[in-house]
């Protein structure tokens, strides 16, 4: 697995590069294929981002991330 900064993570937002990447807890999963994140966007998230944070707001839990392996790590 990869090893990325915050800053390499931002470029990864569906708009600067192709890749759609977000990080949670320490871990980046690439979200491209998902429907919910056309464009690196969804909903008020923007892909790039570290969402640890932002998930307490979400009408989900974080086992919505079940659905996709890390491939990587943010430093």
């Amino acid at each position: 697995m990869i090893s990325i900064s915050k800053n390499q993570l931002a470029l990864r937002n569906g708009q600067d590069k192709p890749d759609i990447w977000i990080a949670y807890k320490g871990k980046i999963y690439d979200v491209g294929n998902s429907r919910l994140w056309k464009n690196g966007k969804h909903y008020e998230h923007w892909a790039g981002q570290d969402l640890t944070e932002e998930l307490e707001d979400a009408p989900h839990n974080e086992n919505v991330f079940d659905k996709f392996e890390p491939i990587g790590y943010l430093i």
